[in-house]
């Protein structure tokens, strides 16, 4: 396995949301790689094709509403993140690699709320 920083790549996703940059954010992820979102039932996408359409229009939003990082750090099988949008709608979202240092797989999920912003998903 290559060596690279998971973290580093995580923090440049993390950058590419708060710009809204679609192109740097595709490039970050692996050509085959996977996304499951069950923030609003499940959703699974794969490919750079699918990937566009997943994240065009929540780019926008986050853009729009503010993208805040609240939590990273490393996990055994890559990096956990925790974000924000609009500063109360809080994501969960685990990454793991390729061993060429792209982004594989990502998992988003609703984060545990803060008690008096409730759940948005």
């Amino acid at each position: 396995m290559s060596d690279f920083d998971q973290m580093g790549i995580v923090v440049d996703w993390v950058d590419a949301c708060r710009r809204g940059d679609l192109a740097t954010l595709l490039d970050l992820y692996a050509d085959d790689a996977e996304l499951e979102c069950t923030c609003n039932g499940t959703e699974r996408y794969r490919g750079r094709s699918e990937l566009e359409i997943y994240w065009q229009p929540r780019l926008s939003t986050f853009s729009l509403a503010g993208f805040g990082l609240e939590e990273i750090h490393p996990a055994s099988h890559g990096v956990d993140l925790e974000y924000s949008v609009a500063g109360a709608l809080r994501i969960q979202a685990s990454f793991r690699f390729s061993p060429d240092g792209k982004i594989r797989s990502t998992l988003c999920e609703p984060a545990r709320q803060n008690a008096h912003h409730g759940c948005a998903c």
